[in-house]
């Protein structure tokens, strides 16, 4: 099967991030998608993320009525930090019988080449870019296994969705009922 990976931190995961894995989802050649939580990101190193199974469940409630987006917990038992690298070495392990592409934003692309062994993944895998906000890609030059996938731009972040519960204003639109619910009952971002 074609697999699209797409990891983040999802912290908390949102609509933005739910409408590009079903665009991908429709539009692609992926048979399914699989969402996994990264405990740490070796780039963001003064971020502070919410408990992983905060995360995870959040992931899970978002998703579950999804046929083709499953959840993935390869991450969580990797050593940390995260390299995407590693992930992907460690899925081609593990599932010899899955192509795997990568899924990342326009802001990650914009910066791919501070990945650890970015030449290794563009030699080895396809990767999906999505767009961003404020970060234009040139489709004209992008190596041939790296697709611009127009899917929706969509201007939500978590740190939007945070910043909205941190001020009494939560962002009732930018999560599923259930992430909102979760966020609500363990006083999340509060």
């Amino acid at each position: 099967m074609e697999i699209g990976f797409f990891s983040g931190s999802f912290d908390p995961i949102h609509i933005g991030h739910l409408i590009i894995a079903e665009h991908i989802c429709n539009n692609t050649d992926i048979d399914e998608l699989w969402i996994s939580v990264t405990p740490k990101n070796p780039l963001k190193k003064d971020s502070k993320l919410s408990d992983e199974q905060h995360r995870v469940a959040m992931v899970k409630e978002a998703i579950e009525r999804c046929k083709k987006i499953k959840y993935c917990d390869i991450e969580l038992s990797l050593p940390i930090p995260s390299y995407t690298v590693d992930t992907l070495r460690e899925l081609c392990k593990r599932y010899p019988e899955h192509n795997f592409s990568l899924i990342i934003g326009a802001d990650n692309w914009i910066i791919f080449n501070k990945w650890r062994e970015y030449n290794y993944i563009l030699e080895n895998f396809k990767i999906i870019v999505y767009p961003r906000p404020g970060f234009d890609i040139d489709r004209e030059s992008l190596p041939k296994n790296v697709t611009l996938c127009d899917t929706p731009v969509i201007g939500i972040s978590s740190t939007m969705v945070r910043d909205s519960f941190k001020c009494g204003k939560p962002a009732l639109f930018s999560i599923t009922e259930k992430v909102y619910d979760y966020i609500v009952k363990n006083k999340l971002y509060i």
